[in-house]
């Protein structure tokens, strides 16, 4: 690999001379930067990004972890997210824990080792402890769409207790009485504050935690909303209505309606959550709680480039909650 010394001779300046070339150039003569611009390009000299920020103290790449690239949603945050690092000059590098603990530990462990100017963090791992490793070595991060259990962190998130209850509530009014919850993974608290909106609805509406039946989803895709879905239609009886944790469940869900012949929603109401662009291109609109996903993923980068630059004196921790909104479509009209 060419190195900077290389330039350096075939040019027949010094190191410092191609250094000030490549970070001062006003510090060197026209003619000698041609020259050592030329060399660079018969070469094929490129400097080394990682030794410069190691001499610099700080590096210009962010990181960005969420639980899961193939939900849109999280597309959504990853844009908003870019958008903001790249009006400040700097760069994102994006990645993907698949909700695994595991997964996540070996990033975080990467991103540390890389020394990263900051982390946006979707956390898998509910305690909390996978982020010790960056507080250890003062990686500045901030959490996204998760709430801070800390004073010292922060965070962007959305009320999803608020969005369970918006749909509650809109299901309820349009006259059902039996909902079903097609709920996701036991740890994610996003999946209890929806359930716990949904139950509030309820009781507003007259009706007991009895008028809810939720059926358990392992994962929060497509093929584990056909899966729920299938159990759901099994049912002796069954609901009138079915809420589900996000969109792709619940596009999974208006699969396998159509395909038994379900009229939605005389039959079978639908509403999901996030809103993602599929929702309303789905062959019966999708009805949905609409999170303010490419706002939240900028929102959290602001923070953290302002706590890792020339802002960072006056930075101040903050607890961003965002409001989600009901976004009524063809699959959850008045049941008759």
């Amino acid at each position: 690999m060419t190195g900077i010394k290389d330039v350096a001779l075939q040019a027949g300046v010094s190191v410092g001379t191609v250094s000030n070339v490549i970070n001062r150039p006003e510090l060197v003569s026209q003619g000698t930067r041609d020259r050592v611009h030329a060399v660079i390009a018969q070469l094929g000299y490129v400097r080394s990004e990682s030794a410069r920020q190691l001499r610099a103290g700080q590096s210009r790449i962010m990181a960005l972890l969420v639980l899961d690239m193939g939900n849109p949603f999280y597309v959504d945050v990853a844009r908003g997210a870019e958008s903001a690092v790249r009006e400040a000059g700097l760069g994102v590098m994006v990645c993907n824990s698949g909700e695994s603990v595991s997964e996540e530990a070996t990033y975080l462990s990467l991103f540390t080792e890389q020394r990263v100017r900051g982390v946006l963090v979707t956390p898998a791992d509910t305690t909390g402890q996978s982020l010790d490793r960056l507080r250890q070595q003062r990686v500045p991060f901030v959490l996204v769409d998760r709430v801070a259990s800390e004073a010292g962190d922060c965070s962007v998130s959305v009320d999803d207790t608020a969005g369970g209850a918006l749909a509650g509530r809109h299901l309820v009014g349009a006259g059902h009485r039996t909902i079903a919850y097609i709920s996701g993974p036991g740890h994610l608290q996003q999946i209890d504050d929806r359930r716990d909106g949904l139950l509030q609805a309820l009781a507003e509406g007259g009706l007991g935690p009895e008028a809810l039946l939720e059926i358990p989803a392992q994962r929060m895709d497509v093929a584990a909303g056909r899966d729920a879905a299938s159990r759901l239609l099994g049912l002796a009886h069954r609901p009138t209505a079915v809420f589900c944790a996000n969109d792709l469940l619940a596009l999974g869900v208006l699969q396998v309606a159509y395909a038994a012949g379900i009229a939605v929603p005389r039959d079978l109401a639908i509403v999901g959550y996030d809103d993602i662009e599929f929702a309303s291109a789905a062959v019966v609109p999708l009805t949905s709680v609409r999170q303010p996903a490419e706002q939240m993923g900028r929102m959290a980068a602001e923070l953290l480039v302002e706590e890792t630059g020339a802002g960072a004196a006056s930075h101040r921790h903050q607890h961003v909650v965002l409001q989600p909104e009901l976004v009524v479509r063809g699959s959850s009209l008045p049941s008759r």
